[in-house]
């Protein structure tokens, strides 16, 4: 995985209450970007409360859905996304506009849960258990 660099454009897919966008845009400075977009405005407006408190000028954040994310064409050098994507619906589509917007030689760095064929049935009826 290669650490953000000062400059580059990011985007945050289900940002929440922004942690991530904020450690973001502090890595990419001043130079940089960081779009942040969650499913509910409340989270978009508690993670520009959180920016601002953070004092991180080079964030922001909309509502949105992560298959069709507010950014153009081969604009986006890296795209983040932690513990979101396996609550998308349709996978495909939302990878589609993840590379839409990605220029080439762009990043995709994502973090998430997976669940493996030797799971049983019984523990994937206790899977509200794995987060509490």
């Amino acid at each position: 995985m290669h650490a953000l660099r000062p400059g580059e454009t990011v985007v945050d897919i289900g940002c929440g209450a922004g942690v991530d966008s904020i450690l973001a845009a502090r890595k990419v400075g001043p130079s940089g970007r960081v779009v942040g977009v969650d499913l509910t405005p409340e989270m978009v407006k508690k993670a520009t409360d959180n920016a601002v408190a953070a004092g991180v000028a080079n964030a922001e954040f909309h509502q949105g859905e992560a298959d069709r994310l507010p950014a153009s064409d081969g604009a986006v050098d890296v795209v983040l996304s932690n513990g979101v994507f396996n609550l998308c619906l349709d996978k495909p589509k939302v990878l589609a506009d993840v590379f839409r917007v990605l220029r080439p030689g762009g990043r995709v760095q994502m973090a998430d849960i997976l669940l493996g064929e030797a799971v049983t049935d019984e523990q994937v009826e206790k899977k509200g258990a794995w987060s509490d």
